[in-house]
């Protein structure tokens, strides 16, 4: 079992890895560094951090426990982030490089008006703090649970102390200092799964090719849903609801196409994109593996899946056999790493990002001097972390479902305004009454609430699934239709 004192170790030395890298990188204390990097990133570098970034502890740990309820047939999902990363390769990035944009959501105050850029910037706040509270409030849970917990130390302090070390070494070099982080974070996650899969398997006696070929393995490995219609997790649901989420929590995601608009050119930024896609749908295979193998490790040796607030919690199965399931320091330290590494390669740039977002589209500091946009930049990025704090502590009292399905069922709700403003300006060539957008937002919210809560024994047992983002986005683009010039 590793220790808490060992842990803590751990997390602190990793910190200081980071906290080198954020002084080689943010010698220039400016608000064009912290925004865009100068626009100077080496692509493949950009390509490779972003990994961690998308997967984050939420696939690192909630993806792998999902498998016993879900079995791989997230890879539905998965396949369908690949035709989405190619739109956003192929028809958004050519957009953002085009105007030269720093906040992707300028697009729409110059298309439509203010009133829509207003909107677009409200959503992205809103998705981005509660999907960065989401991934936070995983690796929170666990460092509270193995660590915390034994020294008395309260939930909210827990918090409180992760925030703090994001914060301190993205104050001042910003995107620039998240590109090069984000690659020795991805390195890290890589590893720690690499590593995990070796040694379980170890421990169980098998070859990789042996655990491929198991009876065990099949009781997990079901990948297509096409026999049902009505399922949730039907393939073209949750393909086309992949492709939906990609678009947006990827192509219409300041977080995301911030390193993106980092790099030296549009050329780059699209091998960025693809070769990126390509990692990321491999990666995430592999933590899926992961899962099946940690369910079966846990059935031969007699682990019971943690309970949280009195309820199985199947995010904390991974970290329970890391640390307390008998594979040895060795594979406790890898996994520590593994998920610091997730947790803060997508908490790091979310923190900028919604910095940026603010500072850029609601603050307008464009409009201040050089000293006051680098004033008003630091007191945002610290109430940006405060904003975290609170939130990620709500979840504690709240949250009930696994937080992969939480983070996806989410982002249907929250993205759709993004996904109508956007697909309409790029796709038509209408103007629109500007004022009228918040009728069109407010009404399609309450629409798609309705609709989304429907039981499924009224629409004859029909379960609606991720699809729920490409019919918010339609319902918007038909609102904005009714209300074109």
């Amino acid at each position: 079992m590793l220790s808490p004192e060992i842990i803590l170790i751990t997390v602190l030395s990793y910190f200081a890895i980071l906290t080198i890298i954020s002084y080689l990188t943010s010698k220039e204390d400016n608000n064009k560094v912290f925004f865009n990097a100068n626009k100077n990133s080496n692509w493949l570098v950009v390509a490779f951090g972003m990994v961690g970034a998308s997967l984050s502890g939420v696939t690192f740990i909630s993806v792998p426990g999902w498998v016993d309820e879900s079995q791989f047939t997230y890879f539905q999902v998965v396949l369908g982030y690949l035709i989405g990363y190619l739109i956003v390769a192929n028809i958004l990035l050519p957009v953002y490089y085009r105007l030269g944009l720093t906040s992707i959501y300028e697009y729409l105050d110059e298309r439509f008006g203010t009133n829509s850029y207003f909107v677009g910037s409200i959503s992205f706040l809103i998705s981005r703090i509660l999907g960065a509270s989401f991934r936070l409030f995983l690796v929170a849970i666990v460092f509270q649970q193995f660590v915390f917990d034994s020294m008395n130390i309260p939930f909210e302090v827990t918090v409180i102390f992760s925030i703090l070390l994001i914060w301190l070494y993205t104050k001042k070099g910003g995107i620039k200092t998240i590109v090069w982080t984000d690659t020795i974070q991805t390195t890290f996650m890589i590893i720690a799964v690499i590593l995990s899969i070796v040694y379980i398997n170890k421990s169980l006696d098998w070859s990789i090719l042996e655990f491929f070929s198991s009876s065990e393995l099949k009781e997990y490995n079901k990948i297509f849903v096409t026999d049902n219609f009505l399922e949730r997790n039907f393939f073209w649901k949750s393909f086309i609801g992949g492709a939906f989420v990609t678009i947006c929590m990827t192509g219409l995601d300041q977080d995301m196409m911030q390193k993106n608009l980092t790099c030296r050119n549009i050329d780059e930024a699209k091998k960025n994109m693809i070769v990126f896609s390509f990692i990321l749908t491999f990666v995430t295979f592999l933590f899926i593996l992961l899962g099946a193998l940690l369910y079966i490790y846990a059935k031969k040796n007699n682990i019971d899946v943690p309970l949280m607030n009195g309820s199985i919690n199947t995010d904390l199965l991974f970290p329970k056999i890391a640390l307390e399931g008998g594979l040895g320091q060795f594979v406790g330290i890898t996994f520590i790493l593994g998920l610091i590494a997730a947790a803060y390669s997508s908490a790091d740039s979310a923190l900028t990002s919604l910095t940026t977002s603010f500072c850029i589209d609601i603050l307008k500091i464009n409009k201040l001097s050089s000293e006051d946009q680098i004033k008003v930049r630091k007191q945002t990025h610290i109430w940006m972390s405060i904003t975290l704090i609170l939130v990620v502590i709500s979840y504690r009292y709240i949250l009930e479902r696994n937080v992969i399905d939480s983070l996806l069922t989410v982002a249907q709700y929250t993205y759709g305004p993004l996904l109508g403003l956007f697909a309409f300006g790029i796709f038509t060539k209408f103007k629109i009454d500007d004022k009228k957008v918040y009728y069109v937002v407010i009404i399609n919210i309450i629409l798609i609430v309705i609709l989304g809560n429907i039981p499924s024994n009224l629409i004859g047992g029909y379960s609606i699934g991720y699809e729920l983002l490409p019919i918010n986005g339609l319902l918007n683009f038909i609102g904005l239709y009714l209300i074109r010039k």
